[in-house]
């Protein structure tokens, strides 16, 4: 018997992000104590409110499906908070409601690629956007953003990656790994490159609210173009500290949205009806609520750089200006080897002799197309950005 598997899974990679988290957590299962800098979810819970309309939707039996791009209610709403938070005028059958953010990208990139398309990716990356083209059958372009540009691509290089075969352009701002946030300005560079062309744009905003540094901007508020051309896409993961809830949505043109919903009716159908209810009331919370999150995230970004500057001479970073991501750079210490004959090659072996030895856990920079580097995640308590930090800088100053 030869059972087969598809090809489509061919050259695809098991998220890079998922695979250390479990590695840590597995070595903390076995009583180590680990300080795991791995994930990507606040350590904050969620807001009353949230849990509260969640409650009242179970009592209140509103657990039946969903249409399948989200109830009415919650789209309408979704729309205010696009009109009054990003300046972008979307009526309710402009958006839809997925199982998260990410459900919201796969759909965009099922529905706009065909087999050799080309979508266009500045790297450093997150981990699934090249694998989730692939699975679409298209091929991920890469474009490398220096640290000396804080890790965002010119309007150069975006010209000079562009092809007939390019079918879209993905932005992450700010940026997961780097927390890169491109400026106004800059976007609208990007922008003004692709006037005339074919492309689509993904605007990636998840992180929209987890600012430190400058301003951010939807790429779809730049000019009636890049409205036209952009599927803005967000959720309710980082900023309202609801990633086990899964839920995200996406406006964009009618035709795109409707050609989403058309694949999404045939696959996972309507969001979880409870998470809908709980997303109301998140959506009614004040800016300040956050506030106390966003400032406690600045003070542990703030500490990894002073930690990290203090680090002998042994790593190079960009201030991250969102996100909660430090992107470490420790290629000075590759070559150098520990247990005699164990060289650190690269991003991979660093974060597992990190995790075997200092028992901390990273996200090798390979898996985001920067193998110089290690993602650190600063969503997490304060003691943990502490310890964490020290011993790696403790562990790198130990290779010989």
């Amino acid at each position: 018997m030869n059972l087969k598997l598809s090809t489509r899974l061919d050259g695809v990679a098991e998220s890079a992000t998922l695979k250390m988290n479990a590695a840590a957590r597995e070595l903390s299962a076995k009583g180590v104590k680990v300080y795991n800098l791995t994930a990507g979810e606040p350590d904050f819970p969620v807001l009353a409110p949230v849990k509260e309309a969640a409650i009242g939707a179970i009592t209140g039996d509103f657990n039946k499906y969903t249409p399948v791009n989200g109830t009415l209610e919650l789209r309408k709403a979704i729309s205010k908070k696009f009109l009054k938070d990003n300046a972008l005028e979307y009526a309710p059958e402009d958006v839809i409601v997925s199982a998260g953010a990410k459900q919201d990208i796969f759909n965009f990139l099922l529905a706009v690629v065909s087999p050799g398309d080309e979508v266009i990716i500045p790297g450093p990356y997150w981990v699934s956007y090249p694998d989730m083209v692939k699975l679409a059958g298209g091929v991920p372009v890469t474009i490398d953003a220096p640290a000396s540009h804080g890790y965002k691509i010119t309007p150069e290089q975006l010209k000079g990656a562009l092809t007939k075969r390019t079918r879209a352009v993905i932005l992450n701002s700010p940026s997961n790994p780097t927390g890169g946030v491109y400026s106004r300005a800059e976007q609208a560079q990007l922008a003004k490159v692709l006037e005339g062309t074919d492309a689509w744009v993904v605007s990636d905003e998840i992180y929209e609210k987890l600012v430190y540094d400058g301003e951010f901007a939807s790429f779809a508020s730049l000019s009636s173009d890049a409205f036209a051309r952009t599927l803005t896409v967000n959720g309710f993961s980082k900023t309202y500290s609801m990633t086990g809830w899964r839920l995200g949505y996406a406006a964009g043109p009618k035709k795109l949205i409707a050609a989403m919903a058309l694949l999404q009716g045939q696959s996972t159908s309507g969001a979880s009806s409870i998470a809908q209810k709980a997303a109301l009331a998140a959506l009614e919370l004040p800016d300040g609520a956050f506030r106390p999150m966003v400032e406690a995230f600045r003070k542990r970004r703030d500490r990894m750089a002073e930690i990290f500057s203090q680090g002998g001479g042994n790593f190079s970073f960009v201030r991250p200006a969102g996100a909660f991501y430090f992107f470490l750079n420790v290629e000075r210490a590759y070559g150098k080897s520990y247990n005699h004959d164990q060289l650190i090659a690269g991003s991979d072996d660093m974060a597992f002799y990190l995790l075997n030895t200092a028992h901390v856990g990273t996200v090798a920079g390979k898996g985001f197309g920067a193998d110089d580097c290690l993602r650190l995640s600063f969503a997490v308590s304060d003691a943990e950005v502490e310890e964490g930090s020290k011993r790696i800088v403790e562990a790198v100053e130990k290779l010989k």
